[in-house]
């Protein structure tokens, strides 16, 4: 796997100290390890990539979609596949899905670490 480049890092560290409102909400119910007992970091450099979300002990990524990613299917697409390639499983959800209906989106999290904790 490639190894994040030092803009890859500081656009993560960025990303950190200004997220968006749906990953705010998102990291306050993770932080604690609420989620099956699985520590997630945010905004993590993987490769060339950042992942929104990411559990490294069952390699899952979680994505929160705004409006602009409508106009980056095939940049999103070719980033998850990259993501596949080496190992993760890719998670998208629409930012409005954290807003309105937050417990479908932990739900679908959930199901994923009970089928593939080791």
């Amino acid at each position: 796997m490639l190894k994040p480049t030092e803009r890859t890092r500081a656009n993560a560290r960025r990303g950190r100290s200004d997220p968006t409102l749906p990953e705010a909400v998102f990291w306050k119910f993770l932080r604690d390890r609420r989620l099956e007992g699985l520590k997630f970091r945010r905004q993590l450099p993987l490769g060339p990539y950042i992942a929104d979300f990411a559990c490294p002990s069952i390699r899952l990524v979680v994505e929160l979609d705004g409006g602009v990613h409508a106009l980056r299917l095939e940049r999103d697409a070719e980033r998850d596949a990259w993501l596949t390639a080496n190992g993760w499983t890719v998670l998208r959800f629409a930012n409005e899905a954290v807003l309105t209906n937050p417990a479908l989106l932990f739900e679908a999290v959930r199901r994923h670490a009970r089928l593939n904790r080791g």
